[in-house]
């Protein structure tokens, strides 16, 4: 993978860190009310975040620890952080952690993106959606892997028991990362790695972003953990329903596998998270329970604005169409 086009001066600069080490200009300031929309900060984010994943082929190799690329990051990071503990941080009750996700996760009352999709959405339609979702699902997983090596005891076996079925259990070809490109070649779509990146909005960018957050600071773990959980336990009816609309449009059952693949997984995967994974956890470090809440608002928040996103510009379209 190359590095994406620059969007502003703040991606500019990163960019050209990155393809010229010794370069001695000063990084540009930064502020910004909503930094989720903001195309700049989150593509600076993102190639940021992906120098500890794969990198890029035209950025030198140790870019990852350049003391100017970190306190670049550390910067954007602070706006960012803001927002999201403005806009997601929840007060915590008495109640088990599993009860109070569960009660975070069914207070949701965010737009059906998966409801439209079964039934209303045009293939081209789908196609974008799927494209977008290929920006965090063609690396799934391996944010949440960031954690294994910070946990201990039953927490650090539920992380590792849900992490090995999303990695295939060994099996190449069941990884679902490997799923969702079976997908993407049913769709015409390139499924070669952050081939999208270029197109993503800022939102979509977003989501992955939020979770390499989480991933990349140890002081983030408990976040990681209720930012999987979250995803777990709302993952089953959804990807039912994209299943759906993918087998309505001409799929085989193959090519909506991916799909089909977390319908039962994930029912599995919902009880070992809240349960294993953040119930261990939250007996372990009382004090956590507010950031793993925290973690879980995260998520569903950014899910809620990436729906919005999709179902505003299709109704864009249809009313310039009609």
């Amino acid at each position: 993978m190359r590095l994406p086009p620059a969007r502003g001066p703040l991606s500019e600069w990163l960019i050209g860190r990155l393809c010229e080490p010794q370069r001695t200009a000063v990084s540009p300031a930064y502020r910004s009310k909503l930094p989720w929309a903001d195309e700049d900060l989150q593509l600076s984010l993102w190639i940021a975040y992906e120098l500890h994943y794969r990198g890029f082929e035209d950025a030198a190799i140790d870019g990852q620890w350049d003391p100017e690329v970190l306190a670049f990051r550390a910067m954007l990071e602070r706006e960012w952080v803001a927002w999201l503990e403005r806009e997601c941080r929840v007060m915590p009750s008495d109640a088990p952690i599993a009860e109070q996700l569960r009660e975070l996760v069914d207070a949701e009352d965010g737009p059906r993106l998966s409801a439209y999709v079964r039934r209303h959405a045009t293939l081209d339609q789908f196609r974008q959606f799927v494209a977008n979702k290929s920006v965090y699902q063609l690396k799934e997983a391996d944010p949440h892997s960031f954690g294994i090596p910070r946990v201990d005891g039953p927490t650090k076996a539920a992380l590792v028991e849900i992490q090995s079925d999303e990695y295939g259990g060994g099996r190449p070809e069941r990884m679902h990362a490997e799923l969702f490109r079976t997908t993407m070649r049913w769709l015409g779509l390139n499924d070669a790695y952050g081939n999208y990146v270029p197109e993503a909005p800022a939102v979509t960018l977003a989501v992955s972003n939020v979770m390499s957050l989480f991933a990349m600071h140890r002081r983030w773990t408990p976040a990681l953990l209720g930012h999987l959980a979250a995803l777990e336990m709302t993952s089953t009816l959804p990807n039912r329903q994209y299943a759906a609309g993918a087998l309505r449009l001409g799929a085989t059952a193959q090519d909506a596998r991916y799909f089909t693949e977390h319908v039962e997984a994930d029912a599995v995967h919902e009880q070992i998270a809240a349960h294993d994974l953040c119930g261990s956890y939250v007996d372990d470090h009382p004090t956590a329970l507010s950031d793993v809440l925290f973690g879980a608002s995260c998520a569903l928040k950014l899910d809620n604005l990436f729906a919005h996103h999709l179902l505003d510009q299709w109704k864009d379209k249809q009313c310039v169409a009609s």
